[in-house]
């Protein structure tokens, strides 16, 4: 089964992403911040990981960047999911290693989408 990280400070925000991915036949590990996703990471492979970008703790770009670093973890896909849509911000996860870029609140369908093609 593919695995997913799903990394959200928001409890409710984790539990959407939990449901819509896990009705689509994903198993999904959830994370309270980057640095707890980090040390998930770190014990155990996931086939994508989808994380905020602003958490206590560690961002969600920095934990990309983190990831990347890890030999694991340098071809593993990668999206953003966040309130955050200005071109900067954007950019700087583009350039931090982020596969992909999606607005909450988001559409279940148009996620389940988004992770099926970055899947292949």
């Amino acid at each position: 089964m593919t695995s997913i990280l799903a990394v959200d400070d928001s409890a409710s925000m984790r539990e959407m992403v939990r449901f819509t991915l896990a009705g689509a036949g994903f198993d999904v590990t959830e994370a309270e911040d980057g640095q707890a996703a980090l040390e998930t990471a770190r014990t155990r492979e996931f086939n994508l990981v989808l994380a905020d970008v602003n958490m206590p703790r560690m961002d969600g770009i920095s934990l990309v960047r983190s990831l990347r670093d890890l030999p694991a973890y340098k071809f593993t896909p990668m999206l953003i999911l966040t309130t955050e849509s200005g071109a900067d911000k954007k950019q700087e996860g583009k350039a931090a290693g982020a596969t992909g870029w999606l607005t909450k609140p988001f559409d279940p369908d148009t996620l389940v989408a988004t992770v099926n093609r970055v899947l292949g």
